[in-house]
């Protein structure tokens, strides 16, 4: 495993150099049904706020991300790119060896009220999921929404965890001082593909459950429908009944994304596609032959119908009275180290 090459002062550019170093990794097993087969590996970074490189289209510029690697295993995650920095494997190892940084809701408080921080946006959720199923045990989220929360800091979350309904008493307790906006993603509510392709998220009606309980408690929430996956998740109907339950779960917003395949994503999903669809392998090397991104025709496609069904099902703008919601951001560059994009498309 390559800590020593990402430690400061190791020789890396200042872009390049990670957040900890060999001598602050603790590796721990949990002896529980739902951690069998994981591994974690504690950390203490040296830096949490992460600046998004300019050359993002995101419509952010800070990011905090507690965690890398993700229990999600979604089998299209462009973020598996990133495990190859660490010399982890991208495949199961993405799955598997998750990245903790124990010290995060400590190292935030601190860094927010330092001087040099201007109280700009923090978006979280955009690399890795923070709400995933480590999160249960960690609790990280807890200490860094208070700190955001003490300091009146605005914020977005993007999630896939039901768990952040865990901490809804401190998020209705940041949207009273400063602005929060939380998007959920689900793609698809067909309950097989599901199954197969996002196997350790929480079930899609679930996640419109969270939707629904947000809204309920005065918490506006849009829905990322992301990914639409081509030939999997895209006919008409398909796409009707995904817009259609997340009208019904009261999201103010649903903003389609089509699956983008960047290399370390790119081949695990390939390979998988290949086991369950092997059919459809020539359709995607075709449809994907230009690079990670679908054609400009089949994106605009999709947009169009997602967005007339939307109209269809009212779903519409903010509701009046609840807190602004964050735009959900555009695909972006290839990643490096630590930079953040959306991993949940």
């Amino acid at each position: 495993m390559r800590w020593e090459n990402l430690t400061l002062g190791s020789g890396d550019s200042p872009a390049d150099a990670a957040l900890f170093g060999a001598d602050a990794v603790i590796t721990r097993t949990f002896d529980t049904p739902e951690f069998a087969g994981i591994t974690f590996h504690e950390v203490r970074a040296r830096s949490i706020i992460n600046r998004v490189p300019g050359a993002s289209r995101m419509p952010f510029e800070w990011t905090v991300n507690p965690y890398r690697g993700c229990t999600h295993a979604c089998v299209y995650c462009f973020a598996r790119k990133t495990h190859s920095y660490l010399d982890l494997d991208t495949g199961l190892g993405f799955d598997s060896q998750i990245v903790v940084k124990v010290n995060a809701p400590d190292l935030l408080r601190r860094q927010l009220g330092s001087r040099r921080w201007q109280g700009e946006h923090i978006a979280m959720g955009t690399n890795v999921d923070c709400y995933q199923r480590a999160e249960g045990r960690y609790r990280l989220m807890p200490g860094i929404l208070a700190a955001l929360r003490d300091h009146a800091n605005p914020f977005s979350i993007l999630t896939k965890g039901t768990l952040i309904l865990r901490d809804l008493e401190l998020l209705t307790q940041a949207a009273q001082v400063t602005d929060v906006g939380i998007s959920v993603s689900v793609g698809f509510t067909d309950p097989q593909l599901w199954r197969t392709v996002e196997p350790g998220t929480p079930a899609p009606e679930r996640r419109l459950d969270v939707v629904r309980t947000l809204g309920e408690h005065g918490i506006g929430c849009g829905v990322l429908m992301a990914p639409v996956i081509p030939f999997l998740s895209d006919h008409p109907a398909q796409l009707r009944d995904t817009v259609r339950a997340i009208a019904a779960s009261g999201a103010t917003s649903v903003t389609p994304l089509v699956l983008h395949l960047r290399p370390g994503a790119r081949e695990w999903f390939m390979a998988w596609l290949g086991r369950e669809h092997p059919h459809l392998v020539g359709r995607y090397e075709r449809l994907y032959a230009d690079g990670a991104y679908a054609p400009k025709w089949y994106q605009r496609r999709i947009t169009r119908q997602v967005h007339e069904l939307a109209q269809e099902y009212g779903i519409g703008p903010t509701r009046a009275g609840m807190p602004r919601r964050i735009r959900e951001p555009e695909p972006a560059p290839p990643a490096m180290p630590e930079q953040t994009q959306l991993s949940l498309i």
